[in-house]
């Protein structure tokens, strides 16, 4: 009797065991698939709308600028380090938008769009961009007249995206003409008057750079007088210009 007793015990123990093992493995799997690949962020700011909105659910290709050692970028705590990066692929093209980690506080991770490349100058006049000079293109699509803001389709190389400017706001109007450091690059929300980006804290390294934003795989709000969770099924499944 003490046998099978045994034999059950032990038996159990082996099926704990595989359990705790398997359970590991993938879970190891989940996390370095998310360190080097894909990872899911929230939009928790109206800073990129119109082309993302708050409550937005996007997916991050991680490995847009080539393929980094899983577990090298980490911000967490006291630690922040850099990303390894095994093969460098492409470069950061004008128009991107990349999550990235805040210069001024790494923990928190910011998504705008990529205005300015390395080396280049640039320049705001009366809100028009000048990138070493030249105007970046772009075209009156509708005004709100309720609020005074107008939507401008912007061209960026092969990039068609809107924006949104607050014709009423005279605070963001012009940035002086300044060279961009090598390494790193200029960014701004498409919200153009209500985002916090390098117009007013700088740069962004290379290495602060997690992945290009390029899916809204779901969407929900709270509505702010019912406290009710909505899903904007509108959004889902919607690529990212």
């Amino acid at each position: 009797m003490s046998d099978i007793l045994e034999e059950k015990i032990a038996s159990r123990k082996k099926s704990f065991l595989r359990m705790c093992r398997d359970s590991f493995l993938i879970i190891l799997f989940l996390l370095t698939f998310r360190s080097s690949f894909y990872e899911p962020y929230r939009i928790p700011s109206g800073s990129m709308i119109p082309t993302l909105e708050i409550g937005d659910f996007i997916l991050v290709e991680k490995f847009s600028y080539g393929l980094k050692l899983p577990f090298s970028d980490i911000a967490l705590g006291g630690v922040n380090s850099n990303p390894f990066y095994l093969l460098r692929t492409n470069e950061v093209e004008r128009g991107d938008i990349i999550v990235f980690k805040y210069p001024n506080d790494p923990k928190i991770n910011y998504i705008k769009r990529v205005i300015g490349l390395p080396g280049e100058s640039i320049e705001i006049k009366n809100k028009k961009i000048y990138i070493n000079g030249k105007e970046i293109a772009e075209k009156l699509i509708a005004t709100k007249y309720n609020d005074n803001y107008d939507y401008l389709e912007t061209t960026m190389k092969d990039k068609k995206f809107v924006v949104k400017k607050d014709m009423d706001n005279i605070y963001k109007l012009n940035y002086p003409l300044t060279k961009i450091p090598e390494g790193h690059y200029f960014v701004m929300g498409d919200n153009r008057d209500n985002s916090s980006d390098s117009r007013a804290w700088g740069f962004v390294p290379f290495e602060n750079i997690r992945g290009r934003a390029f899916f809204v795989w779901f969407s929900m709000m709270q509505d702010s007088y019912t406290g009710q969770m909505n899903i904007k099924s509108e959004r889902i499944f919607k690529s990212i210009e």
